[in-house]
């Protein structure tokens, strides 16, 4: 595998949060990175710049990843740009609140296409993109509630239940050109409407007193990027959150 194409990276959801840890962490660990936008063009371009200011290479590559159109072009515009392209990492999501009393279909779908079908869109891209011989990587960004169930944000647990049983399917359809993994954090930054001392409250509630950092996930992707052995499977980043049970989303339990 050459070099040049393995240390690309197009990180969806880079201009802000945990996309944006994510991508400045790979381009520590040297890697080139597409940094995806859709409405923060202004934090893309600061997110670049910091990159650059790395010694990498960054681009910023605006895209509405809800538009199968849009998101059908978004890794070849990568690759055009970067001159290859090795490892996706789906962390743009929608996160909006609903329950069984709330739950339409609007909202379903909204979910369902942006953290489902843009992420196997772009599974499928990368894999046409690589070339015989070589291997990349797609990162999907789930979440530990898929081991911890509630009833909160039910459009949005269904759409990252439903990626990560594709994140399996993938992994065997696309090898061996393609590695399939799933990353599922914990609790790592504010969310909503919490305030930061429930969050405070919130990340301690796992079995080691602290959820995920930013910097624990952007080492587990370091890892899985260069994982050569791993596929197919997910690793949780949660503090052991998963293993306390909850009847509410952790946000809301512990404000």
């Amino acid at each position: 595998m050459s070099s040049s194409h393995r240390r690309t990276a197009l990180i969806t959801g880079a201009a802000r949060r945990l996309g944006r840890e994510i991508a400045l962490g790979l381009a520590r660990d040297g890697w080139d990175i597409a940094v995806h936008y859709n409405a923060s063009e202004h934090d893309a371009q600061s997110t670049v710049s910091e990159i650059i200011a790395l010694g990498r290479q960054a681009i910023a590559l605006k895209c509405n990843l809800a538009s199968e159109a849009e998101a059908k072009l978004l890794v070849p515009r990568a690759v055009d740009r970067l001159g290859g392209l090795g490892c996706v990492v789906n962390s743009a999501s929608l996160f909006d609140y609903d329950d069984a009393g709330s739950f339409g279909l609007e909202r379903l779908d909204a979910h369902m296409h942006c953290n489902l079908a843009a992420p196997i869109l772009l599974a499928r891209a990368l894999h046409d993109a690589t070339p015989e011989g070589e291997q990349g990587v797609v990162i999907n960004l789930l979440d530990q509630k898929l081991f911890n169930l509630n009833p909160d944000f039910l459009s949005y647990t269904l759409s990252k239940a439903a990626l990560h049983t594709a994140t399996a399917m993938l992994a065997t359809s696309l090898a061996p050109k393609l590695r399939v993994v799933g990353l599922a954090p914990g609790l790592t930054l504010v969310s909503g409407d919490q305030t930061d001392q429930g969050f405070a409250n919130a990340h301690r509630q796992t079995v080691l007193g602290k959820s995920s950092t930013p910097e624990d996930i952007v080492r587990a992707a370091c890892y899985l990027a260069d994982a050569r052995g791993v596929t197919g499977t997910t690793l949780l980043v949660d503090g052991g959150q998963h293993l306390v049970p909850m009847n509410r989303d952790v946000m809301f339990v512990a404000t």
